[in-house]
């Protein structure tokens, strides 16, 4: 790497490695160093630099948790192949004058980019909207008196609403099999939100935590935003492989789980697997955020449903986030996290800190949405409507695609996924997809590391005739791709 000697030298040995960091990301992102490239063994590029081996080492595992490169085992440390689409998510340079953290912060815009469009087949994570009672809403909105509209005018609790918390743990119990009290509840504007206060509060900037990979990159970009290293973790068919995460980065903090039905990939987390996260917690003095994003749609009778992995005895060390963006919808702009007791006021003042406190308006009708039933009735609706979309996306895009794109049916969820084989193109389809006004994700822009390739087909907030005519855009392109 020209120039990297004479600049590595210079300055505390603290900033060496943010030095050799910045200009290895450098090479990369200009392609001096293009996707592919091996990188040289870590002794022999400290000896080139001039600098000690753990000032590579610190360089090269931050490059590999925010993505630019890969590790493979026993044949080195290569250039990731998704760089290579990085100038798409629009990858520049943060503006000058910003802190160290508020380029951290910056820097997330080329991993993460969350939707600002209207929702479109085949985009995920889009619920239904025009099925949402409305009028109902309003109604329940207008039965409040003058004195508690006058009350809900002033500052409010920061960990919010007394009624909303209580009701909202009253769900938790019924719904998902969480026993808590309602002042664990801290309430906070979506499940984004509550990932951010959980890392403010309980990491600092250089520690490791265990992420599904593929896995959600709205939580590595909350992650990294504040200086800590996302360390990707393979899953298999009972989810994110612990042991082999914990043997790979044994100083973790925390691991980030999606347990009841794993984002992307849709794989429920065993029982097993769960009682292993936890003992790793309790081992480790370790943190688990469980992120249930989309708990509440399983298809099966109550019976059938997996409880969340905050019910489980020994869950003493998991942070449950929860949210209604999915459940109602995105405008909402509602979450929570559940914490132990002796977190909430620290949550609360984060809470404070940031915003100060949600709308009470809005939290106080949400409260007696929840506590007159209209909640759970809402669901159930939603659950039957999204497993019709589900099987009508299930044999639309079979037809369309004469059998190239199969889906297999699942209890829960809402989106499929159509795995292809590891390390193949996933980029093509969807960019096309896109031209034709299709919304179609790859499953490689949610890999850090991992080769597995597909493309995510959300189900749930799209008519059957936008799901097929979404199919016939997608299967027609995917004949043509054969």
């Amino acid at each position: 790497m020209p120039g990297a000697r004479a600049n590595a030298a210079v300055g505390p040995p603290r900033l060496l490695r943010q030095q050799v960091y910045e200009q290895l990301r450098s090479a990369i992102e200009q392609g001096r160093l293009p996707a592919g490239t091996r990188l040289p063994p870590s002794r022999e590029h400290a000896a080139s630099l001039g600098v000690a081996r753990n000032t590579v080492l610190w360089a090269v595992q931050r490059l590999q948790a925010e993505g630019y490169v890969q590790a493979r085992v026993g044949d080195g440390t290569f250039v990731a192949q998704a760089v290579a689409a990085a100038p798409a998510l629009g990858l520049v340079a943060p503006p000058r004058g910003l802190s160290r953290r508020g380029q951290l912060i910056a820097e997330t815009a080329a991993r993460w980019r969350p939707p600002h469009v209207a929702a479109r087949a085949f985009r995920i994570g889009a619920p239904e909207v025009d099925s949402f009672p409305f009028a109902l809403w309003d109604r329940l909105a207008r039965q409040a008196s003058a004195a508690q509209r006058r009350a809900r005018a002033q500052y409010l609790d920061p960990a919010g609403d007394a009624d909303l918390r209580r009701a909202i743990a009253m769900w938790l119990w019924a719904s998902r099999g969480i026993r808590c009290d309602a002042a664990q509840v801290v309430v906070c504007s979506g499940s984004q939100q509550g990932i951010d206060l959980i890392a403010r509060l309980l990491l600092d900037a250089g520690d490791d935590v265990l992420v599904e990979d593929p896995g959600y990159p709205g939580i590595r970009a909350s992650l990294l935003g504040h200086g800590v290293l996302a360390r990707p973790v393979a899953l298999d068919a009972q989810g994110l492989q612990i042991d082999e995460g914990a043997a790979q980065w044994p100083a973790a903090r925390m691991a980030v789980v999606t347990p009841t039905h794993q984002f992307p990939t849709g794989v429920g987390m065993g029982l097993a697997r769960r009682q292993a996260l936890l003992q790793w917690a309790r081992t480790h003095d370790a943190w688990v955020v469980e992120d249930d994003y989309d708990g509440e749609f399983q298809y099966g009778g109550a019976a059938q449903r997996v409880p969340a992995l905050c019910s489980l005895p020994g869950s003493e060390r998991v942070l449950y986030v929860g949210t209604f963006s999915k459940t109602l919808h995105p405008g909402l702009r509602l979450g929570f996290v559940v914490v132990p007791p002796a977190l909430v006021d620290a949550f609360a003042m984060a809470r404070a800190i940031t915003d100060r406190h949600a709308p009470g308006d809005a939290q106080a009708v949400l409260a007696r949405f929840i506590a007159e039933g209209h909640l759970l009735r809402h669901l159930r609706q939603m659950r039957e409507l999204y497993q019709q979309r589900q099987r009508v996306l299930i044999d639309a895009l079979a037809d369309a695609s004469d059998g190239a794109l199969p889906l297999v049916p699942s209890d829960r969820g809402m989106h499929l996924l159509h795995e292809a084989a590891q390390g193949s193109d996933d980029e093509t389809l969807s960019r096309r997809a896109l031209t034709a006004g299709v919304m179609l994700a790859p499953l490689s822009r949610f890999a850090m590391q991992s080769p597995r390739r597909g493309w995510l087909f959300g189900y749930a907030g799209y008519t059957e005739a936008e799901v097929r005519a979404a199919a016939r855009v997608v299967g027609g392109l995917a004949r043509t791709l054969r």
